[in-house]
């Protein structure tokens, strides 16, 4: 299996990617690009652009391929956030999808709702999201019709039992992305912080693992490299995983992000969504598929 070039993120998508070492304050002149952001562009698709924001997080921006307006996911750093959307022209952001109520999600929506009044601050029902102003449940299909998108609200609980990843399918292109917070990672899950072993099953093999194939992965956090060293600890036979380590530590060498992935791509590799697989059974000494899932993850804490 080959994986793409971060150009465009391997899938035609734009990318708007700044270094870990340059954080706000540290981007050049107001109004001078920065010349280390990675940008590259694609008219004919749904736009993400990803903006890391304090250690390893990832917010989001998102524009539909007909889009004229951008919305975001997680705008922790929100003013990071908004010079990210006017470096590219995109002057109006209204729309804040937030995955889950933790502060390195959720901290900066008062902030952006300050800098953007009337915006709307999306997040799940079950949980205290900070700036809520639309909670909403599984489910629920929101049409953002300015960003040129339609979005799909999947409750993925565990990690917190209120977590919500959105599903955005281009208006035009059909195109899907799922932005899953701290639940789905390139390569690995979130930790199970709120939920029990029911729950992930329910979250990663009853949801994640039943989307369309080729629908991309957008997390919240870069942690791939960690992540597949634990896969290929797991399953040193997989060759994809071997070789999607390589790939993540070459492009983290050089500074660059490691999303997003496939769901294709992860049902290869990623083993929190193979507790089927006979390999990872014999691994952990489980026998069925709910307690392997289990001791996968007892032991990816411990690693």
């Amino acid at each position: 299996m080959r994986f793409p070039s971060p150009t465009g993120i391997g899938h035609g998508q734009g990318a708007f990617f700044t270094p870990p070492h340059l954080r706000e304050g540290e981007e050049g002149r107001e109004g001078e690009r920065n010349p280390h952001v990675h940008d590259t562009r694609n008219d004919t698709d749904m736009d993400v652009v990803v903006v890391p924001c304090l250690k390893c997080n990832y917010a989001y921006l998102i524009r539909g391929s007909g889009g004229k307006e951008c919305a975001t996911v997680d705008p922790v750093e929100p003013h990071n956030v908004l010079r990210c959307a006017q470096e590219r022209g995109w002057k109006t952001c209204r729309n804040v999808l937030t995955t889950h109520k933790h502060w390195d999600h959720a901290g900066g929506n008062e902030e952006f709702a300050k800098l953007v009044p009337g915006c709307a601050v999306y997040g799940g029902e079950k949980e205290q999201v900070e700036g809520c102003t639309d909670a909403v449940k599984d489910g629920r299909e929101i049409h953002l019709t300015e960003v040129g998108v339609r979005v799909k609200c999947i409750e993925t609980p565990f990690h917190t039992m209120g977590s919500i990843s959105y599903l955005v399918t281009d208006d035009l292109t059909q195109e899907k992305a799922v932005f899953t917070g701290d639940t789905l990672f390139v390569g690995g899950c979130g930790k199970c912080f709120e939920g029990n072993v029911q729950n992930m099953w329910d979250t990663l093999i009853h949801k994640f693992s039943r989307l369309p194939p080729e629908t991309k992965v957008y997390c919240g956090h870069e942690i791939t490299v960690k992540n597949l060293e634990f896969c290929t600890h797991a399953d040193p036979q997989n060759e994809c995983a071997k070789e999607k380590l390589e790939w993540a530590r070459n492009m983290r060498s050089q500074g660059k992000p490691t999303v997003p992935s496939t769901i294709a791509e992860e049902l290869s590799y990623n083993v929190f969504l193979r507790p089927l697989d006979s390999n990872l059974q014999t691994w952990t000494g489980k026998t069925s598929a709910m307690e392997t899932l289990a001791e996968l993850r007892r032991r990816k804490d411990a690693f």
